[in-house]
């Protein structure tokens, strides 16, 4: 039986929808996926068999390079991580909790700062400039920075996320005007956007390039991924790299401890005060962790 390759792009009531070939097949899995409780997950890369009428079933899922359980995602390249400095103002801890945790899947974190036409990104924008990520600064509504980051993430399938109201879809229909996604104002009073992503679907923006709309920060849950172990904070810290091993103790949390290089370069302001604070919050979430929840 003849066998062709695609992307998985949509999972909906049991129906996934691949691309290959500039078609759009609609297929179901093989009846052994469910017997080995493996699914197929939006960006996985697969095997199916064609039917007529553009149907078809998949009956293969190639090796993944990471996926996440909420949202149901594979193959991520990168995970565009939206923040704001106006309605709603994001927490910088909940942007060093999704880097911490793309990191530590192997997926490069991208920080764009949105609605730059309300307010100045620059107070949020600079401190993961310092920290060396990728940072772009946007307007939906302008369009400003939206070829900057249309760059960025040329020829990667990528995850975008952000809390509640910071301009995820209207950020992904700027990339992808013939696929609008309806969008609605921020509430003056809870600071959250009316819109909610109801499923995962990777949008087809050109070059090779798929983009994920995903429901907001509380579905990147912490509890479903694999429980981080303090000792492993570091080096989810891409900031912190060059000073560790500068420390009096080789065993050091960089928390209090003496002589900490880390300690000491938040000191000196070459590591931002707000990344040290994320960091002391996750190893003091992470002390919790009893030995057999990590995986």
């Amino acid at each position: 039986m003849e066998q062709l390759k695609g992307v998985i792009i949509k999972a909906l009531s049991g129906f996934y929808y691949v691309a290959s070939e500039d078609q759009i097949y609609e297929c179901r899995a093989r009846g052994r996926f469910r017997k080995t409780g493996e699914s197929p997950l939006v960006g996985d890369r697969v095997f199916f068999a064609p039917e007529p009428g553009l149907k078809g079933t998949v009956s293969d899922i190639l090796p993944r390079r990471n996926h996440f359980l909420r949202p149901a995602v594979a193959n991520l390249d990168a995970l565009v991580i939206l923040a704001s400095c106006s309605i709603p103002v994001t927490d910088p801890f909940l942007i060093d909790r999704m880097t911490a945790i793309a990191i530590r899947q192997g997926v490069s974190p991208v920080i764009c700062v949105n609605k730059s036409d309300l307010s100045a990104p620059e107070p949020l924008a600079d401190i993961y400039r310092t920290a060396g990520f990728p940072v772009v600064c946007t307007s939906a509504e302008t369009g400003a920075g939206i070829a900057e980051l249309r760059a960025l993430i040329q020829g990667k399938t990528v995850a975008f996320t952000g809390n509640s109201g910071v301009g995820k879809s209207a950020i992904l229909s700027r990339l992808c005007p013939d696929r609008p996604i309806e969008t609605g104002e921020v509430s003056q009073k809870l600071g959250r956007g009316r819109h909610t992503t109801r499923h995962v679907e990777l949008y087809p923006l050109g070059m090779e390039t798929y983009a994920a709309d995903t429901p907001g920060f509380s579905s990147f849950d912490l509890e479903q991924m694999d429980a981080i172990p303090k000792e492993e904070l570091e080096s989810l810290f891409p900031d912190f790299r060059p000073f560790l091993g500068h420390c009096r103790f080789p065993d050091c949390s960089h928390r209090k401890e003496p002589d900490c290089g880390v300690v000491a370069a938040v000191a000196r302001g070459e590591i931002c005060l707000s990344r040290h604070k994320s960091y002391l919050r996750l190893y003091e979430a992470a002390m919790q962790i009893k030995p057999w929840e990590q995986k």
